[in-house]
């Protein structure tokens, strides 16, 4: 393919396709051995399915931004330079994730949580990201006016570089040999990068509003920059509320349940906005993009509700270390990131069909998430329950009395396989004859 031909934005969406599509099937497997503890036990074993399937997950998200980002911004451009630069940067990120995963079928690992593959993995994901930065600077620098989500863009972008290279401090010994300042570090990283990329996610939500409603009023409002730097002052802030558990200072769990109790206004705004918006919805419902953001709105109404009440230190005593943490976690990666993500590959794409079919599949998409997010939040509230009970019975027991939560998760767990991996293929499927109309 010639470079000047080249769309490295539908490059990036095509690759996190392809790494949504593993992520399905390896937490499928991994979600099985809940229910048959010997499957697959001599081989991979859960030990590494699931670090390839949270690792899969990941990048479907990070590939995914980086694809809406460039999708927008890239149009209109004839510098050779960032389609070189982009080029080599998905280069960077097929190595590593090549190296990730067979290092997890060998079982090398030597990471921390969330990222347990070998450091020397991180390597060109870093230097990949910083190539990253310089495009986006070269992409934006001529635009005289930035709307909220080139700003969110940006805060995602350097925040991430950032927060990434943080989450390798623990190779400098002064770190690793400090447990309770590791451990502060650890979990303050997995907040923050997350909420990296919620920013450019986000982001490209509102890009998205303002296309399907032919506007740049949600881009440019003053509620959208009020909004973006209560979410940015989160983002710097609000990791406090993970290290609970910690003997840390007492200030910093303060600082984080303040700062996590100012997402009432978000909480609140949402409830607002939904209601003023319903002739919208009426207006756009058979539009599928419209229709994943309107589900994405819906679930960042359920997770962040959640999330609130997981950052009440009585609640957040029951609730860490269980499965409440793992349904919150997939509510936010499926029910917000994946669906706002599927609304720009949809757009991107062009696929503007109003299939019966479809239809079905997105409906069903949500109902098997309401199943999983349910059972893992049974299975939780259980476990939470018993790891703070005067009187436990053994851990084996307790396991044993949550197979029907774990069946009943796997089950939902199939139905996301074959909702979200039918439109996987249809958008793999589109990609050849889909233009860059942005």
């Amino acid at each position: 393919m010639r470079i000047s031909g080249l769309h490295i934005g539908k490059v990036f969406l095509t690759t996190a396709i392809c790494m949504l599509l593993l992520a399905l099937v390896f937490g499928v497997v991994s979600a099985s051995i809940y229910i048959f503890p010997d499957f697959l036990k001599d081989n991979l074993g859960f030990i590494s399915l699931r670090p390839m399937h949270v690792s899969a997950a990941m990048f479907w998200i990070i590939l995914g931004a980086t694809g809406c980002i460039y999708c927008v911004l890239e149009q209109g451009s004839t510098d050779k330079r960032i389609k070189r630069t982009g080029l080599i940067q998905w280069v960077l990120w097929v190595i590593s994730i090549i190296g990730i995963m067979v290092s997890y079928c060998i079982k090398d690992f030597g990471g921390r949580e969330y990222w347990e593959f070998n450091p020397i993995w991180a390597l060109p994901i870093s230097t990949a990201w910083v190539l990253f930065l310089i495009n986006f600077y070269r992409l934006v620098k001529k635009i005289s006016t930035w709307p909220v989500y080139i700003w969110m863009w940006l805060t995602g972008v350097v925040f991430f570089l950032f927060t990434f290279l943080e989450n390798y401090l623990w190779l400098i010994p002064y770190f690793r040999e400090h447990f309770i300042t590791d451990m502060t570090i650890q979990w303050k990283v997995n907040g923050s990068l997350v909420g990296s990329w919620n920013q450019i996610i986000y982001g490209t939500a509102i890009f998205l509003m303002d296309r399907i409603l032919n506007n740049k009023s949600t881009g440019s409002s003053k509620l959208a920059f009020g909004l973006y730097f209560l979410g940015l002052f989160n983002l710097m802030f609000n990791w406090g509320h993970h290290i609970y558990t910690l003997p840390t200072e007492p200030y910093i769990r303060y600082i984080g349940y303040a700062v996590s109790m100012t997402e009432w206004v978000f909480f609140v705004k949402i409830v607002m906005t939904w209601r003023a918006s319903l002739s919208i919805v009426q207006r756009n419902y058979h539009y599928f993009p419209y229709r994943f953001i309107m589900a994405a709105d819906i679930w960042i109404f359920i997770n962040m509700g959640q999330a609130i009440l997981m950052s009440i230190p009585a609640i957040n005593m029951y609730t860490h270390g269980t499965h409440i943490t793992v349904a919150h976690a997939m509510g936010t990666t499926i029910g917000i990131n994946t669906m706002i993500l599927l609304a720009a590959c949809f757009t991107f794409f062009n696929i503007e069909e109003k299939s019966k079919y479809l239809n079905k599949i997105f409906w069903a998409l949500q109902i098997s998430l309401v199943i999983f997010w349910t059972s893992l939040n049974l299975a939780g509230v259980k476990k939470g329950i018993w790891q703070l009970s005067a009187h436990q019975e053994s851990y084996s027991k307790m396991m044993d009395s949550l197979a029907p939560y774990f069946v009943t998760f796997g089950l939902a767990g199939i139905g996301l396989l074959l909702t979200l991996g039918t439109l996987g293929i249809v958008l793999l499927k589109s990609t050849s004859a889909s233009t860059s109309n942005v």
